[in-house]
């Protein structure tokens, strides 16, 4: 039997929870052909809400073919051209010599060439040979577009982790070359396929998006709000009722509010709760499952405090305190952060390492609802 709080894989139909409203504008902008940027914090239903949006389109009948792929080991731009244009053709055939003759095709004139050897030995597709220009990317950018048009079917192209591309020797030269090939589109490539662009990385992500303006017009940002904790609360409530146990529903809110809707974390707490008790689920069975919760991260959210300076680690305790503006003279000498500019470099640290985001009024957010908790509770000594 599956899990009833699925917190392992994406999730579509009826596990699929909430979001409805942003479900609709995902297919709407495809459907109408624009390409799409979702940047939110780890484990907050990024791919879930493309792999229900998918499943809408596809129960509707609308025809397009997923192009998939992420960037999370990509390092290079080589890497990068290599990656987009072999998921590409993989949609596009079924055995060697269909991709060969694909890639002779379509690739004509790149460095980017088929290899049967390779593929047998790795799946990978493509080599690529020779020095990695404009023309090599601009080709494996404009592949989708000419698979959904020899094909007839659109492509939609997913990549993960695109905060990465800025990674390679230069990001900024693959974003440009993209935002060409969108501008510039043949007439005749036109509709044949979109690009959705996800990020786990909000602040890195920001920086391409909102603070270069990449792809400005050419994008929609699509943002996901958390989910409502009513919705939340019937799913655990129904959930827990299919095993035979009862939880009061106000404890669960408290549980909505402590994760800040995050159903990652609830789902996964709340299997931990399901496997401990029997029945009525009583608030000591759900101190337990948050204690077990606590040490199945704790190594991680060590790890995050260790990499943090003394001042990084001022500025977040100031944070939590409830600051949120750190230029005065008093904050700065209550929290020992030296200087007002060292203030705005603790702020940009803290945000490249993502454990801070400020939102449009310069709020400052801890992006980890449980890494909250835990820096509160276990490493500041503060009341939760």
């Amino acid at each position: 039997m599956d899990n009833l709080f699925q917190y392992n894989k994406c999730v579509t139909g009826r596990q699929f929870l909430g979001r409805a409203a942003e479900v609709r504008a995902f297919v709407n902008l495809l459907t109408h052909g624009e390409n799409v940027v979702i940047y939110e914090p780890p484990k907050t239903g990024r791919k879930s809400l493309v792999q229900q949006g998918f499943y809408t389109m596809k129960t509707s009948g609308i025809q397009f073919t997923p192009v998939l792929l992420s960037l999370l080991d990509v390092r290079t731009l080589s890497g990068l051209a290599m990656r987009l244009a072999s998921s590409a053709l993989l949609t596009a055939g079924s055995h060697p010599e269909e991709f060969a003759q694909l890639a002779r095709e379509l690739l004509a004139g790149t460095h980017l060439s088929f290899d049967a050897r390779r593929y047998s030995d790795t799946g990978e597709l493509l080599v690529w040979s020779g020095g990695m220009d404009e023309a090599d990317l601009r080709a494996a950018f404009l592949l989708p577009f000419r698979i959904g048009a020899r094909t007839g079917v659109r492509r939609i192209v997913v990549i993960d982790e695109f905060e990465n591309v800025m990674l390679t020797e230069d990001g900024d030269l693959a974003c440009q070359v993209l935002e060409k090939v969108f501008k510039y589109l043949p007439a005749e490539l036109t509709g044949c396929a979109n690009y959705v662009f996800l990020g786990s990385q909000v602040n890195a992500m920001h920086e391409i998006f909102g603070v270069k303006r990449r792809f400005w017009h050419q994008a929609e940002r699509l943002r996901l709000p958390a989910i409502d904790s009513k919705e939340i609360v019937e799913h655990v409530v129904k959930g827990f009722l299919a095993t035979g146990k009862v939880i009061d529903r106000e404890l669960l809110m408290g549980v909505c509010q402590l994760f800040r809707g995050n159903i990652w974390y609830i789902n996964h707490f709340s299997t931990i709760c399901d496997s401990l008790t029997r029945g009525y689920i009583m608030e000591s069975a759900l101190m337990e499952a948050l204690s077990c919760l606590i040490s199945i991260h704790e190594p991680r959210f060590v790890a995050v405090m260790n990499d943090l300076t003394s001042f990084q680690v001022s500025l977040l305790r100031a944070i939590l305190d409830g600051h949120k503006r750190f230029s005065s003279a008093r904050l700065i000498r209550d929290y020992k952060l030296n200087s007002s500019a060292n203030v705005r470099r603790l702020k940009d640290a803290l945000c490249k390492k993502e454990i801070v985001t400020f939102d449009e009024e310069e709020n400052p957010i801890l992006q980890d609802p449980l890494f909250e908790y835990w820096v509160r509770k276990y490493y500041f000594n503060m009341p939760v």
